[in-house]
């Protein structure tokens, strides 16, 4: 389970999609950049179950962006 996820827009022009992502997972503290056609581009380390850990990813930014 993510904790503490956290989103805000890369640009101030909305027009523009992008969001920088970080999350706790495992007790590991992981960054990245959600575009929007749902690619993650991480900023360090990669979760050891990446895949686990996208799905996560993009049912919250469902919830939280595009709802």
């Amino acid at each position: 389970m993510l904790q503490h996820f956290s989103y805000k827009r890369l640009f101030e022009n909305n027009q523009l999609p992008g969001w920088s992502i970080s999350f706790f997972y495992k007790q590991t503290r992981y960054t990245g950049e959600y575009e929007a056609d749902g690619t993650i581009k991480w900023i360090g380390d990669v979760p050891t179950d990446e895949e686990t850990v996208k799905k996560m990813i993009h049912e919250l930014m469902l919830f939280h962006v595009y709802d």
